[in-house]
């Protein structure tokens, strides 16, 4: 919706900046005692938070990108809420999408950077994923607090607020719609989870399509003579995450993929061949006899984490007047006096002002007592423990320091462009953690083990702190109370801190984040590819250790992010789909491209419009419902249920290996017809079925959607 645009149902004066005296009413007013925080509110909050969480830490290590909670939760806060015998109030509503929205956040910040201490071989306790999260969420929280006025009162019709203004748009036309929105939701998720398992859990169809296969003679000669292959890997959550980021952002991400699969690798096979041996960063490559995803792995991979660090880098400098705007706001922020609360309107009372201090500095206490036990842990032996004190306290600061100095660059930039520059950020702050640990004379593991946390403790409060403003920001058009959204968001940050401390370890077990390759421990790309913690488990060893880095890659990455600025395409777009696999990025354009083509039918205008409103919530529904299968699938690989999936799969054969030491792996093999051009066949069949679906789903709940209105659709245009 466009910037000071009125709604039907908000006053006029909700966009638009006020008048010399002129006061904003929210759509409750402040004596309005009508149910808030109530046992439903916070019960259906809690769920959502929890299936959320696991919907989004699944998605953002599967694809790279994780789901925006905050409509989909609105959307089932309105629905579930009309089912009940007394419908919710619209602050009820709120309430429920206020402490659902932490999945994201902390899912967010959890994925960027947990998945690097797997990468580098560090493996996480669950508690120490736990108190990561938590910490880093209770500290967005907490010091965004002070600003929530000038951002959402003192700011009114300066700062756009995009996210904010379509969540609150769905919550307050919630209040008059019908219930067909949240139904296209409901259906869009069994779709995606039973496609899916299908898919993943029961294997009765090849999902991973290749050309090499589908192409048959032809398409072996040309991998054979180039290595050029093309893949789709066809699963339900890769084509809602395209429904959903629209076709302009997934070309971007493709054509990254096109840059490096289609190009690069072909173009150093062929070159590359040409030599016996070729020796780089230690090691030895015989090109010629290395196939596409090694070729990929080893030189193009590395460019794509060049071009993926410069574009975050480039970011963080484009916003630089919000940054020094923002940072001096921080500062100015700890000399606001709050009022007495009792002569503040309800709509306008913050959390106690000493109380929020006090958590400030408890949770950077509890922040430096995990550093202390992690340097205890792995330097136990190398450091004395003076040393290591010294190592918690010095790691204390910097984390606190720069999530202090970052959250409010992070909200102001969520007000202004709706757009986090989280990656750039979080970057900047392992670059500084790994200079002070450095200087200290922390390295190794125990150095790399307590930057990451660092870095996970930064990111979740900067994605905490831009979430919460928008909460804010929804609180004040509609008129909850701030303290109590201040308060629950604490309980929505353990549940997500819970549910992310589950299910990495659970993904780790169930399918690696390294793997074995030619007797080397790679990045399993293909299945939990997590790019923005690929790139910094390579930075932080990097500049941690001694190992040699390829840095001549890391260069020419950088070169490419600097010419897509000076071309004006979207960097860290571009970037991404260098980095991740083609299999993924194509996936997503097939989803992205169905979507464009349903918008386009009907035949008028409303009928267009209503089709291609259905987006969010069929795309949002998909990947949920893909991701909790996901996540049950992941489950059914583990020893704890017997390897259940062996007894269910009919494509892969599963069975128990014992190894010499006495531990069991679960071990497998792919059936001739199933990874041949029978099972691919089938796979692409399915899918071309599974978009047919979507259309099936955004013309109904069209239909529903124009019937309820009364709008007139027999005309044509």
């Amino acid at each position: 919706m466009e910037h000071g645009k009125a709604t039907k149902v908000l006053p006029d004066n909700a966009y638009r900046k006020l008048e010399p005296g002129e006061v904003y009413e929210p759509v409750v007013a402040a004596s309005d005692g009508r149910a808030e925080v109530t046992p439903w509110s916070l019960g259906l909050g809690v769920l959502m938070t929890a299936l959320f969480s696991a919907a989004c830490i699944y998605m953002a290590l599967r694809a790279g990108n994780a789901i925006e909670a905050a409509i989909p939760i609105a959307i089932m806060a309105v629905f579930f809420g009309k089912l009940r015998k007394t419908k919710s109030t619209i602050l009820e509503n709120v309430m429920v999408q206020s402490i659902g929205q932490a999945s994201g956040v902390v899912a967010a910040g959890a994925a960027f950077v947990i998945p690097a201490l797997y990468i580098n071989q560090l493996q996480p306790a669950f508690w120490q994923i736990f108190l990561a999260c938590a910490i880093g969420g209770f500290l967005g929280v907490v010091l965004i607090i002070p600003l929530r006025k000038y951002f959402v009162a003192d700011q009114h019709g300066e700062l756009p607020f995009p996210e904010a203004t379509a969540t609150t748009e769905i919550l307050v036309s919630g209040e008059s719609s019908s219930s067909s929105a949240g139904k296209v939701l409901l259906l869009s998720f069994g779709l995606g989870g039973l496609y899916d398992f299908m898919v993943e859990a029961v294997h009765l169809w090849n999902p991973m399509l290749n050309t090499r296969k589908l192409l048959g003679g032809f398409g072996e000669r040309i991998y054979q003579t180039a290595r050029f292959e093309l893949t789709i890997n066809g699963i339900a959550a890769l084509f809602g995450l395209g429904y959903i980021i629209g076709l302009r952002y997934a070309a971007i991400i493709a054509a990254g993929s096109v840059l490096s699969y289609l190009v690069l690798v072909p173009l150093i096979y062929l070159v590359g061949a040409q030599l016996p041996e070729f020796h780089y960063i230690g090691q030895t490559f015989v090109i010629s006899k290395m196939s596409s995803a090694q070729i990929f792995a080893n030189f193009v991979k590395p460019i794509g984490i060049g071009a993926i660090a410069v574009s975050g880098i480039i970011g963080m400098i484009r916003m630089g007047k919000i940054i020094a705007g923002s940072v001096s706001l921080g500062v100015k922020g700890l000399f606001i006096k709050s009022a007495d609360q009792a002569d503040v309107p309800r709509t306008s009372r913050d959390m106690n002002p000493k109380l929020v201090t006090l958590i400030q500095v408890g949770t950077a206490l509890l922040m430096g007592a995990l550093f202390l036990v992690v340097s205890l842990q792995k330097g136990g032996g190398e450091y004395s423990t003076g040393q290591m004190v010294m190592f918690a306290v010095v790691g204390m600061l910097v984390g606190f320091i720069l999530s202090f100095l970052f959250t409010p660059v992070a909200a102001q930039a969520i007000a202004i462009v709706g757009t986090n520059p989280v990656s750039g950020m979080t970057l900047i702050t392992l670059a500084i953690a790994c200079a002070a640990m450095a200087a200290i004379g922390l390295k190794g593991n125990a150095g790399m083990f307590i930057v990451l946390v660092i870095g996970c403790a930064v990111c979740t409060a900067l994605s905490t702190s831009g979430a919460l403003v928008s909460d804010f920001k929804i609180g004040y058009w509609i008129g909850s109370t701030p303290r109590n959204q201040q308060k629950w968001k604490f309980m929505g940050i353990i549940v997500a801190s819970l549910v992310v401390a589950i299910v990495i370890p659970a993904m780790d077990s169930a399918y690696h984040f390294l793997v074995q390759q030619d007797g080397k421990w790679v990045s399993n790309s293909d299945v939990l590819p997590a790019p923005q913690a690929n790139m910094l488990a390579a930075i932080t060893k990097g500049l941690m250790s001694d190992a040699p880095q390829p840095l001549l890659l890391y260069g020419l990455g950088a070169l490419v992010a600097i010419v897509l600025y000076m071309s004006g395409v979207p960097m860290l777009a571009f970037a991404l789909g260098m980095y991740l696999p083609v299999s993924i990025n194509m996936a997503v354009l097939a989803g992205a491209f169905v979507a464009w083509i349903i918008a386009k039918t009907g035949k008028n205008k409303a009928v267009r419009e209503a089709r291609a409103a259905q987006g969010t919530l069929i795309a949002s529904g998909l990947m949920a419902g893909a991701a909790i299968f996901g996540i049950i699938t992941a489950v059914l690989r583990l020893d704890f249920t017997s390897y259940a999936i062996r007894f269910i799969s009919v494509g892969e054969v599963f069975e128990v290996v014992t190894k010499e030491s006495g531990a069991t792996i679960l071990d497998s093999k792919t059936l001739h017809w199933f990874e041949g051009a029978p099972g691919q066949g089938a796979g692409l069949g399915m899918f071309v079925l599974l978009a047919l679906a979507c259309y099936a789903l955004a013309r109904w709940g069209a239909a529903r959607e124009l019937a309820d209105s009364g709008v007139d659709t027999s005309s044509k245009d």
